[in-house]
C-alpha cells in the first residue's frame, strides 16, 4: 500500500468525515483571509501610514484573541450542556462570514474594531465546538490519530492558501484598473473583493455543515 493511499479515506464511505473536512477548510480559509490582510487593509485600504497601522493591529489582535477565549469558553461549556454540535458550528461560519462582510463594506476604523470583535467570537464559537464534531465523524476508532492528522491538514491548508487568494484578488483588481489603496474617503474594491470571498468561503462552509447526519 502507497503513502498516498493509506491516508485517503473515501467520501463515498465516510461522506461525514469528507463534509466535516471540507467545512473546515472553507471556514478556516475565510478566518485567516481576513487575519492575513490586516496589517495591508489598515495601510491601503484604510489609508494609515505604517506606524499608526502597527500600533492599531495590536488592538485589533487584543480584542481577536480575547474574544475568541471568552466566546470558546462559554459555548464549549454551553454545547456540552444542550448536547449538540451542528447548530453552534453552523452559526460559527455564519458569525465569522459576518466579520468580513463589515470589513469589505463598511471601510473604516470603528468597523473595523468591530469586526474584529465579530471574527473573534465566530471563530471562538468555532474552536469550542468543532474538534468535538470531528471526534463524532471519525471513520474508525483504529486509525483515530491518522484520521485526525488528515482533518488537520483542513486547518493548516487555509493558512497556505488565504494569503494566495487574498494575493490573486489584489494583483486581479490591479491589473484591472480598480482601486486598491484608498484616496480620501474612496472606497477600496480590492479589499472589498478580498473579505468578500471570506464571506462566501464562511457562508458555503456553514451550509455544508448541514450535510453532516450523524452529528446532533
Amino acid at each position: 500500500m502507497c503513502i498516498r493511499d493509506s491516508f485517503w479515506i473515501d467520501p463515498r464511505e465516510h461522506p461525514d468525515f469528507a463534509w466535516a473536512w471540507i467545512t473546515r477548510f472553507l471556514v478556516n480559509l475565510g478566518n485567516f483571509i481576513a487575519l492575513s490582510y490586516f496589517l495591508y487593509y489598515l495601510t491601503d485600504g484604510l489609508g494609515f501610514d505604517d506606524d499608526d497601522a502597527n500600533a492599531r493591529l495590536a488592538t485589533l489582535t487584543m480584542i481577536y484573541g480575547a474574544t475568541i477565549i471568552v466566546t470558546a469558553t462559554v459555548v464549549g461549556w454551553w454545547s456540552d450542556k444542550v448536547g449538540r454540535r451542528k447548530v453552534f458550528v453552523i452559526w460559527s461560519g455564519v458569525v465569522v462570514a459576518l466579520a468580513s462582510a463589515i470589513l469589505a463594506v463598511s471601510q473604516n476604523w470603528p468597523s473595523t474594531l468591530l469586526a474584529a470583535a465579530v471574527l473573534g467570537c465566530g471563530y471562538g464559537i468555532y474552536q469550542a465546538v468543532d474538534f468535538a464534531l470531528i471526534t463524532q465523524v471519525l471513520p474508525g476508532a483504529e486509525e483515530r490519530a491518522k484520521d485526525l492528522g488528515v482533518i488537520n491538514i483542513a486547518a493548516a491548508l487555509p493558512q497556505v492558501f488565504a494569503p494566495v487568494v487574498a494575493g490573486g484578488v489584489i494583483i486581479a483588481v490591479r491589473a484591472a484598473g480598480g482601486s486598491v489603496v484608498t484616496h480620501g474617503d474612496s472606497w477600496s474594491l480590492g479589499y472589498g473583493l478580498v473579505y468578500l470571498v471570506g464571506f462566501l468561503a464562511c457562508l458555503l462552509g456553514s451550509v455544508f455543515v448541514t450535510r453532516i447526519k450523524s452529528v446532533p
